[in-house]
């Protein structure tokens, strides 16, 4: 199987040092109570661009000889992502953008200086419009089907570990919670911890192509583009569907009044801002733990979740309007 490796997700972490923020882990003793268990949110949402996605996007550009453009499609983060890694690396970026996408996150976009192609709002429009722009020249760049795109973001599992035993508080997690999307995330940090840590998924029941696939054992397209969660609207890639399914990656669905209401409680417990995508893993973990009594939880082989368990918990992005007075 081609996959990505820990010892590649460590060479993304000695390219990426100094380059990117260490992102904080915050705790709640609150949100610990409402969870039953010790929470240690890693706050991607405090990363350069707003998101962990310049994690990858720079991991992959720094490793992408020539002078050609960028070329990849985004709902927003890692296309704000790669524009600021082409604005650091000298070199052009072409983002293409369903019309449809948060304002916030195409004004990231322009604001890093990336040329903005519009398109429609499914992920075949999207594969379509890269196409006609790589026909003029451009190296492509997936947003998570990309061996040194899924390397980089495997660093933030890294982090986590690290963090968690300075903090003195948990000598070793029990399971790392992340939301999936196209699965570069999942699939990096799966690389990155190896059998220390169990990873689960997290994902938008109106998005929840990748729960799917991994049960079906057959890749399938993405949902239509309905769920709040904005920034999972994606697919599994074969490279992300090929490792997760070989990791056998539990995911827990949750539906979209679950993903608001874990936005509030984040914003509210941790005072930070939260995008809807960055809350899904969140509302996951709450969801399993209210299920799990009642025999209803998505995953078929979830270790019981305590008190006493360390659990940490991945908050993707925050980037969001803010409707302010």
């Amino acid at each position: 199987m081609d996959t990505t490796k820990s010892a590649d997700v460590e060479d993304a972490a000695r390219r990426l040092a100094g380059r990117i923020h260490r992102t904080p882990v915050m705790t709640s003793r609150t949100l610990d109570e409402l969870a039953g268990c010790k929470l240690f949110f890693k706050c991607e949402n405090l990363q350069r661009g707003g998101s962990f996605k310049i994690r990858g996007a720079l991991n992959a550009a720094l490793q992408t000889p020539g002078s050609e453009p960028l070329v990849t499609h985004s709902s927003g983060n890692h296309g704000a992502a790669l524009a600021l890694a082409g604005r650091e690396l000298n070199r052009a970026v072409t983002v293409v953008v369903p019309e449809a996408a948060p304002a916030i996150k195409l004004a990231n976009i322009e604001r890093y200086g990336a040329t903005v192609v519009l398109c429609g709002p499914t992920i075949v429009d999207r594969e379509a419009a890269v196409a006609k722009v790589l026909a003029a020249g451009g190296v492509y760049i997936s947003p998570y089907n990309h061996h040194q795109v899924i390397a980089g973001q495997g660093t933030l599992a890294l982090e986590l570990l690290a963090q968690c035993i300075e903090k003195a508080q948990c000598n070793e997690l029990e399971s790392l919670w992340l939301p999936v999307g196209g699965g570069g995330m999942a699939s990096g940090c799966v690389a990155a911890v190896g059998e220390q840590v169990r990873v689960f998924g997290a994902e938008p029941l109106l998005a929840d192509d990748a729960f799917e696939s991994l049960s079906t054992g057959k890749l399938v397209g993405a949902r239509p583009p309905q769920t709040i969660a904005d920034g999972l609207r994606g697919a599994l890639g074969d490279i992300t569907f090929g490792m997760l399914s070989h990791y056998d990656l539990q995911i827990q669905r949750v539906d979209e009044q679950e993903i608001v209401d874990a936005q509030r409680l984040l914003m509210q417990c941790l005072k930070l801002v939260v995008e809807p995508s960055g809350a899904v893993a969140f509302a996951a973990l709450l969801a399993h733990q209210r299920s799990q009594a009642a025999g209803k939880s998505d995953l078929k082989r979830a270790t019981p979740t305590n008190a006493e368990h360390c659990v940490g918990v991945v908050i993707s992005g925050g980037n969001v309007e803010l409707a302010l007075g």
